[in-house]
């Protein structure tokens, strides 16, 4: 739901840089890759240039042809939902990864939430799975249902029914007032949380049907 979203640019609490898709995982894969911006053929003919200032049109240095430039984006902070980890932050990831990695390895710190927390050796026996290195991550955190209302594959489907209550009760400022003091500001622990969402709807939303990916061999 957009509702909070959109009254904080109504209201002017809330300040955007305003991006396509596109230009936004461009523009954290330039901060990832340690360069100042990525060069695309996407946004020109748009009215991205008007609201953003970190949005400029180039001329190709080999070809001369009409580029976009989009500046690079490299968050402070990035809170990651994974579904394994070790202590030391070596995490595997499996499923849609969208621009998840890039956004770790743009990052100055990043935070790692896990469904379960296993050793160093689980971890090593899949390297291309490895999503981001352990060096890059200044907090490992145990945190089954992380994810929720998200889905986390291989742990739990997607709460559709959380999403509706929340764009129901998000309409007006009162209604998410009552919302937020129900689901975060009186919720002061994690059992609190699960024990609020209650084991009927914790159990519909475990994995009904496993799919396991093919096994392989990393001899030689």
């Amino acid at each position: 739901s957009g509702y909070n979203f959109r009254r904080g640019i109504e209201t002017g609490s809330l300040k955007i840089e305003d991006h396509s898709n596109l230009t936004l995982a461009l523009a954290l894969r330039a901060g990832a890759m340690g360069v100042s911006f990525m060069p695309t053929l996407t946004a020109l003919g748009s009215d991205l240039f008007k609201t953003n200032p970190n949005l400029k049109k180039m001329v190709c240095p080999f070809t001369g042809d009409r580029l976009t430039a989009v500046a690079a984006i490299k968050p402070d902070v990035t809170v990651v939902h994974v579904q394994r980890s070790d202590e030391y932050g070596n995490a595997h990831v499996w499923g849609n990864l969208g621009v998840t990695r890039d956004a770790c390895l743009a990052s100055r710190h990043v935070i790692l939430t896990a469904e379960e927390i296993v050793s160093p050796d689980i971890i090593s026996r899949d390297p291309n799975r490895v999503f981001t290195p352990g060096f890059r991550v200044k907090a490992v955190v145990h945190c089954p249902w992380g994810g929720h209302p998200s889905p986390v594959p291989g742990f739990y489907n997607r709460d559709h029914q959380m999403f509706i209550e929340y764009r129901n009760e998000s309409r007006t400022p009162r209604l998410y007032a009552d919302w937020r003091k129900r689901w975060v500001d009186n919720v002061h622990s994690y059992q609190e949380y699960l024990d609020q969402l209650g084991s009927e709807r914790i159990a519909g939303l475990a994995i009904q049907n496993h799919v396991f990916a093919e096994t392989v061999d990393y001899g030689y």
